[in-house]
This record gives structure tokens, sequence and C-alpha cells, in this order.
């Protein structure tokens, strides 16, 4: 995953300049409705730095929209349901084993796709999740399966996205990276002392597959 962050900015570049040189053509991108789903690899930043040894694997699925406003440029709305967090593996004199922290979020994605052809699109936006459960476990020298309290994290995360689709009408694969701009801890205050915890972001990127309803 240290490519991650090259992929988003490498990304963004690609879009500015397909906006430059790409010339319409007729019914490049069609109104759409229908559903996707994704296998995610996850982890959590903390100052741009993120450990690939910390992936966690997860899944998000749900809903999507794409709604022309040209040719070749459509906005791109969807609903999802999709897992974040880290895992983190440990070997030391006290045992070995390995802890899970899943994040899972409601997300709304809003995006603007440019069909450079009629098979393959680029898009980038931003997306808004709100957490709706999380838990921590652990397997190894120590097991342990316990929910958090979500009023003892950030109930609201908000990031850029970038990707890219191939389309199979009426199948669609892509590749997407999310980049959280919010940190997953809260703020709070003890013995006069303010600190967030956990003070990392989420970093995500995912495989997905969608299916044209209409």
């Amino acid at each position: 995953m240290k490519l991650q962050a090259n992929f988003l900015c490498a990304l963004t570049l690609f879009l500015a300049a397909t906006f430059g040189t790409l010339h319409a053509q007729d019914n490049n991108v069609n109104t759409e409705f229908g559903v996707k789903g994704g296998f995610n690899m996850s982890n959590l930043t903390k100052d741009d730095n993120v450990d690939d040894n910390n992936i966690l694997y997860g899944f998000n699925a749900g809903l999507y929209a794409t709604l022309p406003i040209s040719d070749f440029v459509a906005i791109q709305p969807e609903i999802l349901f999709t897992t974040k967090g880290t895992e983190y593996e440990y070997n030391n004199a006290f045992g070995s084993g390995n802890t899970k922290f899943r994040l899972n979020y409601i997300e709304v994605p809003l995006l603007v796709r440019v069909n450079v052809t009629k098979n393959f699109n680029i898009h980038a936006g931003g997306y808004a999740s709100y957490l709706v459960s999380s838990k921590v476990t652990g397997s190894g020298s120590i097991d342990f399966d316990e929910d958090i309290d979500t009023d003892d994290l950030a109930k609201f995360d908000a990031g850029v996205s970038a990707g890219i689709g191939v389309d199979f009408n009426p199948i669609s694969i892509g590749l997407r990276y999310n980049y959280g701009l919010t940190t997953v801890g809260k703020e709070r205050t003890v013995a006069g002392t303010t600190y967030t915890f956990p003070d990392a972001k989420n970093s995500n990127l995912t495989l997905y597959l969608s299916y044209k309803l209409n």
C-alpha cells in the first residue's frame, strides 16, 4: 500500500490531462443504476505513513447511480456499507498473535466520472461516512472479541477518492483508493491534557465489481 498516495496523485494529474485532450463521443456515458460490491484492503495512517504489514482485509457493498452531465462526464453518487480498520501482529516475550481493529461505516461517495472511452473511465471526488459499529478482536496467546462504544470514536469520517473502471456491459470492474482527511479518534481532555486517540486516519484500497440494473 506504499503506492497508494502516488497512485492518487498520478490519477489526479491524469484526470486533469484527460480533460484537456479528450474529444466528446456520442453516448460515451449513459444514465445507470445498479449494485456494487468489493474487496477492501484497509489501514490507518498517521503523518501520511502507512505500514504495509498492518493491512486489514474487508468488504464493501451498496448501490450506485451514474448521472450524465455531458457526452463523456457524469456525476456518480453511491451509498455503501464498508469495513475499514487495521491489523497488528505481535511476537514478543509475552506471546504472539494478532489484533484487529474494525470500523464499520455507511459511506456516501460523490464522484466525477469521465469516460475516456465507452468502456474505460476514471473518477475522482470525495466521500463522507458515518460510523455504525466498531470492535477489536485478538487471536493467539490472548483471545478476545470486544465491541467498542462508537461514542468513544469520531462518528463522522470524510476524505478524497480516485479510481479507474472498465465496463463490460452490464458488469464493470474497478480499482479505487480512499484517503481519509479526519482522524478516527475523538479529541478528549484528561487532567488538563488534550489528546486524540487513535490519532490516525483511514486509508483504503478497494477492488470492486458493479452490475447495471437498467
